[in-house]
């Protein structure tokens, strides 16, 4: 079996560490980051719903493009991945 290659990324100006090919909410989940975003409407945490690109749960803005569906987006290094949450302690979600 082939070694897999950790790469590393920024969520919300902090680096994250992932493997080549791995999707970002994965990288997320295993870093353990639960929510990625904040509801526009009721302000609520929003992450990985449906993991398959249909519900949008997981937006976040990545490489200063918004909206991009991170259960289908796969981490390069040094990516940048950015949310709307604000004062979110990810280890109590």
């Amino acid at each position: 079996m082939a070694k897999q290659k950790e790469i590393h990324f920024i969520f919300n100006g902090k680096e994250i560490k992932g493997i080549e090919g791995q999707p970002i909410a994965a990288a997320l989940f295993n870093n353990g980051i639960r929510a990625i975003r904040q509801c526009e409407v009721t302000g609520e945490q929003r992450g990985v719903y449906c993991g398959i690109g249909h519900c949008f749960e997981c937006r976040a803005t990545v490489n200063g493009i918004p909206g991009i569906r991170t259960c289908l987006t796969l981490i390069e290094e040094n990516m940048i991945v950015t949310s709307n949450l604000t004062g979110v302690q990810n280890d109590e979600v």
